[in-house]
């Protein structure tokens, strides 16, 4: 693994000359705002991305788990802070994707109060059902809620969640229904999906992969453009007959509106070094994330199609959480 000495010394002499004239970024420890509580697998990602980042810039990184509000509080905090690279935040698919399009009275605004400076990675959306529902296809499973209408039930994370919408996506390309259980978190969502008492689900790969693995819910397809390597038998919605039906659930970084290009172009190269090591993607495997480098103007598009995209979607389904 490059040392920080290495890696500003291979950095262009547009961006290494001013650093050597004034104090070096970073000086200090780096404050890294990770918008859920501690444990899950988020704050997980973040500490593993963080200890290699900061082993590679020579400084500290302090991992902040800010949790509430769907992220709200967290991106408030981040939003708010000096744009000196000593902020970061974690941003990932609540609040850079499905927040903004489903609620018009968030406390930031997702494009304008942040710098984009690259996205760690992400992991798809897995259409499982409990184990003892008699499908074992897409095709059978529209079949069966069209046998059965009004019978079966969905649960999410909650309200305007990714687990909530790609289901919705769901319902609207299939034309089949199914009742909507909005829960507090995945967590429960998956207590009630594998007692039975709700039939199906929409989480990440990441979330549900112990539970396929258990036999207690059977996975039907996973979104994506490719099937994924820890579950090479279970077809693509587009195998399925879902012409580009896609959801992912993605972790990035962003600064405080206004980073300067400096420190951006240090924080985004180091971060990109970081996720080509093979080290990195064998731990972020553990939660079935794919790295997915990007520079800081890709991570931008990224956001803003994610945030068009959902939008749509809200819309069309007359999802808006602030009415």
């Amino acid at each position: 693994m490059l040392r920080r000495r290495h890696f500003v010394a291979a950095l262009p002499a547009s961006l290494a000359l001013p650093a050597a004239r004034a104090q070096a970024f970073p000086a200090r420890p780096i404050r890294y705002i990770v918008p859920v509580v501690a444990g899950g697998g988020s704050d997980l990602v973040g500490r593993i991305v963080t200890e290699r980042w900061g082993k590679l810039l020579g400084a500290s990184f302090i991992v902040d788990n800010i949790g509430g509000g769907g992220g709200a509080i967290a991106c408030q905090a981040a939003a708010r802070a000096s744009a000196d690279g000593y902020t970061l935040l974690q941003a990932y698919v609540a609040t850079h994707g499905t927040s903004p399009a489903t609620r018009s009275k968030l406390p930031y605004d997702a494009v304008k109060d942040f710098t984009p400076v690259g996205m760690i990675g992400g992991t798809p959306n897995v259409l499982v059902v409990n184990a003892d529902l008699p499908v074992t296809t897409v095709a059978e499973f529209i079949t069966y809620l069209r046998r059965n209408p009004g019978r079966a039930n969905y649960g999410s994370a909650g309200q305007g969640s990714l687990t909530h919408l790609s289901m919705e996506i769901f319902k609207q390309a299939s034309g089949a229904f199914i009742v909507h259980l909005p829960y507090r978190g995945v967590a429960p969502a998956f207590i009630d999906l594998l007692g039975g008492q709700t039939q199906a689900m929409f989480p990440s790969l990441a979330s549900v992969l112990p539970h396929i693995r258990s036999g207690k819910v059977r996975a039907l397809a996973v979104t994506g453009r490719a099937r994924h390597p820890l579950l090479k038998d279970v077809p693509t919605l587009i195998e399925a007959g879902f012409k580009g039906f896609d959801a992912l659930q993605w972790y990035g970084v962003v600064a405080p509106a206004g980073l300067p290009a400096p420190v951006l172009k240090t924080l985004s190269e180091s971060l990109n070094a970081v996720l080509a090591g093979p080290d990195l993607r064998d731990k972020l495997s553990a939660e079935a994330v794919e790295p997915m480098p990007m520079t800081p103007e890709a991570f931008a598009k990224f956001i803003r199609d994610d945030i068009a995209r959902w939008t749509a979607i809200a819309r069309e389904r007359k999802i808006e959480l602030d009415t």
